[in-house]
């Protein structure tokens, strides 16, 4: 639960990394490249710290930006993508979790401009996002996984105040939760089960103090 939490203030982090220096030092920070035929704009590369060494490198289509990978750490990994749509708006921010150079992970903003969902794909595949969390602010408020790889939920979380509210998991593969656990101040209080026709779980089970059924 805290990995989880850490890594939504770590996309909330980066984003505000991505705020450029004040407009006097971007001058001798950004250096663009011009197609030698057109003479347009093709690159910008951008020291982000201002120590001297390159740490952003962004394509570009004349004054719009299409996409943007950076080392933040500057390790001599790419950290950071940042897509942009055709009109040049910024789209979603790839992270690595993994650190191995690739984007794992994509942040999309909602319209306060705080992060609201991170995608992510444990085979680093764009196209085959198998986790969804949800946020509202900094704080993560839902997780949906896919575990089979068969495209579509089948373990489902909530969390309320930072702490696991309920947790629950389709065993049979139709889609739908069939077992569903609920806690209380990190204690398991209750356990539903057997679902009908319409999803409602049809058993309850309180668990009291110290986990007796």
């Amino acid at each position: 639960m805290r990995r989880l939490i850490g890594v939504g203030l770590a996309v909330l982090t980066a984003a505000a990394c991505s705020n450029p220096p004040p407009q006097a030092a971007r001058s001798t920070t950004i250096k663009p490249t011009y197609d030698a035929k057109t003479g347009k704009l093709t690159e910008l590369t951008f020291d982000r710290n201002g120590n001297g060494r390159i740490d952003t490198w962004t394509d570009m289509n004349g004054a719009k930006p299409v996409r943007s990978q950076s080392d933040l750490n500057e390790d001599g990994t790419l950290d950071r993508w940042e897509y942009y749509d055709d009109q040049g708006q910024l789209v979603k921010v790839g992270m690595s979790r993994s650190n191995d150079g690739r984007p794992d992970s994509w942040a999309f903003s909602g319209p306060d401009g705080t992060v609201a969902r991170v995608e992510v794909s444990s085979t680093s595949d764009e196209k085959a996002i198998d986790r969804w969390e949800f946020y509202r602010g900094t704080e993560l408020i839902r997780v949906e996984q896919d575990t089979n790889a068969d495209g579509r939920p089948d373990n489902w979380e909530t969390y309320e105040n930072g702490s696991l509210k309920t947790a629950a998991a389709d065993e049979n593969a139709d889609g739908r939760p069939d077992r569903r656990l609920t806690y209380a101040d990190g204690a398991l209080v209750l356990i539903e089960s057997e679902p009908d026709a319409s999803g409602a779980f049809t058993k309850r089970v309180p668990v009291k103090d110290g986990g007796e059924l």
